[in-house]
């Protein structure tokens, strides 16, 4: 066993490298972390990607701000890791280093005309409004109809700020500059396309509520988009929530037509695949064509042929999240990952030198409702599971393997934010398991 502390570097001071951070920390092992960020404060998309009229979700910066405040995790801030500092100079000073920079760029979306210059990506307009450093203060707010693709909660965030009267907003911390722009925005129209049915739909159901609480703003879906094969009623009958999620869409579709009377409107559209952004002889948006889906049996759906075209001056791109290289670092261009295995960094050649130190990513290679199996690589041909068992509403690790007597390895347990937790509770057994393997 070394003498000495492990010495860990975090990059990413977001939610989970704070969380990684801190159950490292209270592991029981001797550890010195140290939390690098690139931006000047921490808390990454807590800070810079919730919707300012969502105040309860960007309370976890309280419980962030009091792991920081303790003193045990040093953060480093206004360090970006391959521009200020680079990989091979981090190796050179830490036994383990921990990638949790997230997804920071739009994922692609490839249909004809999506170069144009009111086509925009989700992750830019909510960098935009929550006042993100790297992003201008200024947005171009001058189409009335505007057409986002997708079906999640960030589609349904740029939507709902889109349609929102700005005098709504002046509760929140939303910047001045954004606020100005809203105001003088001439958008009535709100259409938000997904390809698939509302079985399907990744909105959460609080959020999708939510939508038609807002004063002047009407929320319409149609009836005829309301379809369920074998596979949908599968996903219905398995998640109590997409139950709830379909229950507020059928409410929105029974609305009676008298009663719509709001001047801005969000129109929700099932089975309707984005096909191509139409733009005029000066290539700028005029309009988006979308193709009528149909399910297949399974919860996937086909095209039909069946094609029209939605008169829209803007159109947003909604459909996830993708990373980013990092100099000196891995990365696979197509699917926008660090190429890994069980959490491990791989370069061209896995068993290159350069990667034998411990360089780990937020990977879970199994999940079930009840457990969570986190293997990590400890040396050549050399692995070890850890197990994260739910236990009400936290976390327990253990090693899978038994001694004779029949006792385990219990590592560490955790209380609170499961989803944060994971990856804490990945990165410690990570590192002991290297320590592990060292002695």
């Amino acid at each position: 066993m070394n003498a000495r502390p492990l010495n860990v570097a975090v990059i990413g001071a977001g939610p989970a490298g704070i969380y990684a951070s801190d159950i490292l920390s209270k592991s029981g092992m001797e550890v010195c972390i140290d939390l690098f960020e690139r931006l000047p404060a921490p808390y990454g998309l807590v800070r810079y990607g919730v919707a300012p009229d969502h105040p309860r979700i960007k309370q976890i910066i309280v419980a962030l701000y009091k792991i920081l405040q303790r003193g045990d995790i040093r953060l480093i801030g206004n360090v970006e890791v391959g521009r200020d500092i680079s990989v091979a100079e981090l190796h050179e000073h830490y036994d383990a280093i921990v990638f949790s920079t997230g997804a920071d760029t739009d994922a692609p979306l490839d249909i004809p005309g999506v170069d144009a210059p009111e086509c925009h990506g989700g992750a830019d307009f909510v960098s935009w409004y929550d006042g993100h450093p790297d992003h201008p203060r200024t947005w171009d707010l001058s189409a009335k109809e505007v057409a986002v693709i997708g079906v999640g909660n960030v589609a349904l965030d740029i939507a709902r700020v889109l349609a929102k009267h700005a005098d709504d907003l002046m509760t929140t911390e939303i910047p001045a500059n954004v606020a100005a722009t809203l105001r003088e925005s001439p958008v009535t129209e709100v259409h938000v396309f997904g390809r698939r049915g509302p079985a399907q739909v990744k909105f959460t159901p609080l959020e999708l509520r939510e939508l038609g609480k807002q004063p002047d703003v009407d929320v319409i879906v149609d009836e005829e988009d309301f379809e369920y094969d074998e596979g949908s009623q599968a996903a219905l009958a398995s998640s109590n929530q997409q139950r709830q999620v379909v229950k507020a869409l059928e409410g929105y579709a029974m609305q009676e037509p008298e009663d719509l009377t709001a001047s801005h409107r969000i129109h929700i559209h099932l089975f309707s695949a984005p096909h191509e952004v139409l733009t005029d002889d000066d290539g700028h948006v005029v309009g988006l064509r979308t193709e009528r889906t149909r399910l297949t049996g399974d919860g996937n759906v086909t095209g039909t042929g069946e094609y029209r075209d939605w008169p829209v001056q803007a159109v947003y791109r909604a459909v996830g999240y993708a990373s980013s290289a990092i100099e000196g670092l891995p990365f696979d261009a197509e699917r926008h990952v660090v190429p890994n295995e069980g959490g491990r960094v791989l370069g061209e050649d896995p068993r290159d030198a350069d990667w034998r130190s411990e360089t780990l990513v937020m990977h879970i290679r199994e999940c079930s409702e009840t457990e969570i199996r986190i293997p990590i690589h400890v040396g050549e041909n050399r692995s070890r599971t850890w197990v994260a068992t739910r236990q009400g509403e936290g976390l327990r690790l253990k090693h899978d393997h038994r001694h004779e007597d029949g006792s385990e390895d219990v590592l560490t347990q955790y209380g609170g934010d499961t989803d944060g937790a994971v990856t804490g509770l990945m990165i410690a057994a990570a590192c002991a398991a290297s320590r592990s393997a060292r002695g």
